[in-house]
């Protein structure tokens, strides 16, 4: 198993491509999400990693446009607690930095602390990268938002740990390419309707029907036609269920086109407490 991913090591990409793969799994950096796309398509790599959503800064539209710009089935699904260290050379003090460096992600889920501290942000392409950028060009009173495994590849000082304005920041990753799973339970769906009165009502109606479960629903513009949307819906059942594949062949009746992007495992997260 090798896992590309978007980012320098300890980027929190690479944390998500851990979890899926193990420790000892295989990773392979790339800069941009085409890259992570292109990888697996070349089969540089055998799966891929991309960040879909954030529980504070939302969507990673990018990565749901190349969702629909490749062959690749959705085929896991990762969360990671995402834990922001501000990070310096060492010796800086949190008085001396008056420039912060990360993505804009990133800088979204620190947006009140980034205020409260009076910096100058500037955005980077990646988490790790703006640690990378920092510890290279040495550069004094500047910092960056990243992990604390970046601070520790990149030689950096923590000067705050846990920095995001929120406690639960929560990132999920879709695990592209790699073989088909067989204890699927969630399935990825988008879409494209008439404009017509009702039509979305109706999409959603073959699934509440069914009683099948709706965790996610995104729209998004089709490029080069203005007020034209795709609609992303992630549900909670396999394409091959009966159900599901009633509401599919259903949904297909009406809509312009249907298409799955994989079905796979929900992530389950470690339970914490006594039962």
């Amino acid at each position: 198993m090798r896992l590309a991913y978007q980012g320098e090591p300890g980027a929190y990409s690479e944390a998500a491509a851990l979890v899926y793969g193990g420790p000892q799994a295989e990773t392979l950096p790339c800069m941009t999400f085409d890259e992570v796309f292109e990888a697996v398509v070349k089969k540089k790599a055998t799966h891929g990693v991309v960040p879909l959503e954030n529980s504070i800064g939302g969507t990673i539209h990018r990565n749901y446009d190349l969702l629909l710009e490749h062959d690749l089935a959705i085929t896991g699904e990762v969360e990671l607690d995402v834990v922001h260290c501000l990070q310096a050379l060492p010796g800086t003090k949190l008085s001396d930095v008056k420039v912060v460096y990360s993505h804009p992600q990133a800088l979204a889920q620190c947006e009140r602390y980034l205020r409260r501290l009076g910096v100058n942000v500037e955005a980077v392409y990646d988490t790790a990268g703006g640690a990378k950028l920092v510890s290279e060009g040495k550069m004094v009173g500047a910092a960056a938002l990243a992990s604390r495994r970046a601070a520790d590849v990149f030689g950096l000082e923590v000067l705050q740990e846990a920095v995001q304005d929120y406690e639960f920041n929560i990132t999920r990753f879709a695990i592209i390419g790699g073989a088909v799973p067989t204890d699927g339970n969630k399935t990825t769906i988008v879409f494209a309707l008439p404009s017509t009165p009702g039509a979305l009502w109706k999409a959603l109606s073959v699934f509440a029907l069914r009683d099948i479960n709706l965790s996610k629903l995104e729209s998004r513009p089709i490029r080069g036609r203005p007020w034209e949307y795709l609609f992303y819906v992630e549900v909670d059942a396999r394409r091959d269920d009966a159900p599901c594949a009633r509401a599919l062949m259903h949904l297909a009746e009406f809509a312009k086109w249907v298409r799955v992007l994989g079905t796979y495992k929900g992530f389950e997260r470690p339970k914490t407490g006594s039962p």
